[in-house]
C-alpha cells in the first residue's frame, strides 16, 4: 500500500495533503517522464539513471511554466492593446523595422506573419483604423508602401508589454558565460529534437486517423532522455 501511495505522489496523483486527487493529477505530473511513458513505449530510457530522470522531469516542468508565463503575459498584452496576436506581432515587426532603420512594407510583413497579401491587407486596414499604423509612399521603391508604427502605439506597446518581456534579460544575466552556453546549447538542441522535417504524420495533409485506428507504424523509440 505504502509503494502505492510513493509511486502515486510521485506521478502527481496524490495531493500535497496526502488526499488522492478528485480533479485528476497536479499540474506538474503531466511533464512527468514515467507518468507520460510508463511503458517506455516512446523512450527507451536504458541507463538513464532515476534521479537523473527526476531531474529531467523536473527540467521540462521548468519549460512548461516558462510556456504558462509566456501565454499568460500574450494574453495580458492582446487585452490592453486590444488587439489579436497576429496584430501583436505585426506591431512588434514595425517596432524592429523602426529600430533599425529599416522600411517595412506589405510584403516584408506578410512573409514575417506567413500570412497572404489579402489578410496583410485586411490586418493594415484595421491597424490603419485603430490609429496603430500608417501607409505612406516607399522612399526608393515606386511600386511598395512604407508601413510604419504612430509614435502613441509603439509609446504604449514599449511602456507595458516591451518593458514587462525585457525582464527575460536580467534572468539571462544572471548567468554566468558559461552557463549561458549550456542554456543555448540546450535549447538549440532541444529544437532539432522537435524539428518536423521529414516527419510523415506533420507533413501530410490527409488529418488525422479514424478512431480505433493507427495512423502508421509508429517510429523506434530514441535512447537518451527526451519531452515525453
Amino acid at each position: 500500500m505504502a509503494e502505492r501511495r510513493d509511486e502515486a505522489d510521485e506521478h502527481g496523483l496524490v495531493s500535497r495533503t496526502g488526499a488522492p486527487n478528485r480533479d485528476g493529477v497536479e499540474a506538474g505530473a503531466v511533464y512527468d517522464i514515467e507518468a507520460s511513458d510508463p511503458d517506455g513505449v516512446l523512450l527507451d530510457r536504458a541507463g538513464v539513471d532515476a534521479g537523473a530522470i527526476r531531474q529531467i522531469g523536473e527540467l521540462m516542468a521548468s519549460l512548461g511554466e516558462l510556456r504558462d508565463a509566456e501565454q499568460r503575459l500574450a494574453e495580458a498584452s492582446r487585452r490592453y492593446m486590444k488587439l489579436n496576436e497576429t496584430d501583436m506581432r505585426a506591431l512588434h515587426y514595425l517596432i524592429v523595422c523602426a529600430n533599425r532603420g529599416a522600411v517595412a512594407t506589405p510584403g516584408g510583413i506578410a512573409q514575417h506573419l506567413g500570412i497572404s497579401t489579402a489578410s496583410t491587407t485586411k490586418l493594415l486596414d484595421r491597424l490603419e483604423r485603430g490609429g496603430h499604423v500608417t501607409r505612406a509612399a516607399h522612399p526608393s521603391d515606386r511600386r511598395a508602401l512604407a508601413i510604419t508604427i504612430t509614435p502613441e502605439t509603439q509609446r504604449a506597446a514599449m511602456e507595458t508589454v516591451g518593458r514587462q518581456q525585457a525582464r527575460r534579460f536580467h534572468s539571462a544575466a544572471r548567468l554566468t558565460e558559461g552557463e549561458r552556453e549550456v542554456v543555448i546549447r540546450f535549447l538549440r538542441d532541444m529544437t532539432g529534437e522537435l524539428g518536423l522535417d521529414g516527419v510523415e504524420w506533420a507533413e501530410s495533409d490527409t488529418g488525422g486517423a479514424e478512431p480505433g485506428t493507427t495512423p502508421g507504424p509508429a517510429p523506434r523509440a530514441r535512447s537518451g532522455p527526451a519531452l515525453p
